[in-house]
């Protein structure tokens, strides 16, 4: 490991005599908790360079985001405003809230102490989910500052439709003729998918601060149940409001997992799906547009569908971005995620 007394002493903390012991399940970041001598504890990570190229965008991204939210929660007179947002620690020498070494990027937030946080979805964590979710991106709604794209065309169905396409016309690993009629049942949808794409265009859907990785393990709650705050903020850019209501829904509101190879098994949890939605309107239903609000039911069919695009791209591809356990496992994802894309578009 790098010389963390020497990133802490960074931040201005005291290192001596401190301990880092590994924090949590990201697949993304490495992080640590960190116990100074008085007690004091922060979460450490090391960014992940690899997927975030752009350390001083990101950190612009969460900064304008948690200072937004800070000055939200100061305005409206929240008790312990340190509990409800992140508060990230600068580096004294640059006054950034990272700081750049010879293994890499990390930044340091401090712990909030009490807090937990959930892997599994039940129906009252979805409802809650929804409405920490909802609540973050009415705090947001009005923010001026302009944010990066820190993974450009992320959530971009035209963008992945192209990829696939590029991937069907390379045929790099001989695997087309395989999948070709499932491709087509695929590409047939292609058109519907992109209907928001082309209203953003027209002015007709706006872009919003989005999450953009809305899982119910990016909730904080403190031991009581109640929710304390969003955390895990990378992905915070401009998207689309289906991003946050649909990719949810995606993983949370289906009775398997996403790369179940018996798709008969694959149903939408429709208790999670309507606890969710029950949430999420309650906190955002005051910002949302009419529109907006038209299209949710489309949300979960159009994240499913993207993912199905994404997966057999990556079958086709060789297999060179998601990590895989078998021969055949994106295409086993890619099946079972147009299962869930066909059953989530009666949803709409």
């Amino acid at each position: 490991m790098a010389d963390f007394k020497h990133i802490i002493s960074r931040f201005g903390l005291n290192a001596d005599g401190a301990t880092v012991s590994p924090f949590g399940n990201g697949l993304i970041n490495s992080t640590s908790l960190v116990t100074l001598t008085d007690g004091s504890q922060y979460v450490m990570q090391r960014i992940n360079d690899s997927v975030f190229k752009n350390i001083e965008q990101l950190h612009h991204n969460i900064d304008t985001v948690t200072r937004h939210i800070s000055a939200a929660l100061k305005k409206h007179g929240v008790e312990h405003p340190e509990r409800k947002c992140l508060n990230f620690l600068c580096d004294k020498s640059t006054g950034k809230t990272y700081t750049a070494t010879d293994s890499g990027y990390y930044r340091l937030t401090q712990y909030i102490p009490d807090s937990v946080t959930h892997e599994s979805v039940t129906p009252e964590l979805a409802e809650a989910a929804g409405r920490a979710f909802g609540e973050f991106e009415g705090m947001l709604a009005d923010i001026a500052d302009r944010l990066y794209d820190t993974i450009p065309d992320f959530h971009n169905m035209e963008f992945r439709l192209s990829q696939l396409n590029d991937a069907v016309a390379a045929d790099t690993t001989g695997r087309y003729n395989g999948v070709k009629e499932l491709i087509g049942q695929i590409l047939s949808f292609a058109d519907e998918a992109c209907i928001p794409e082309q209203l953003y265009r027209d002015g007709k859907l706006p872009m919003r601060v989005c999450h953009c990785d809305t899982k119910v393990n990016n909730v904080l709650f403190d031991k009581n149940g109640n929710i304390l705050c969003v955390i895990d903020l990378d992905t915070v850019m401009p998207s689309l409001i289906l991003s946050d209501y649909g990719d949810f829904l995606r993983t949370a509101a289906t009775t398997a997992p996403e790369d179940e190879p018996d798709t008969d098994r694959i149903h939408i949890n429709h208790e999670v799906y309507n606890a969710f939605t029950r949430g999420y309107l309650s906190s955002a239903d005051s910002f949302l547009t009419p529109l907006e609000k038209q299209l949710l039911p489309q949300a979960m069919f159009r994240f499913a569908y993207m993912q199905a695009v994404r997966f057999m791209t990556d079958y086709l591809n060789g297999d060179t971005y998601f990590k895989t356990a078998y021969a055949d496992h994106n295409l086993v994802r890619a099946k079972a995620q147009w299962r869930l894309a066909c059953l989530a578009k009666d949803l709409g």
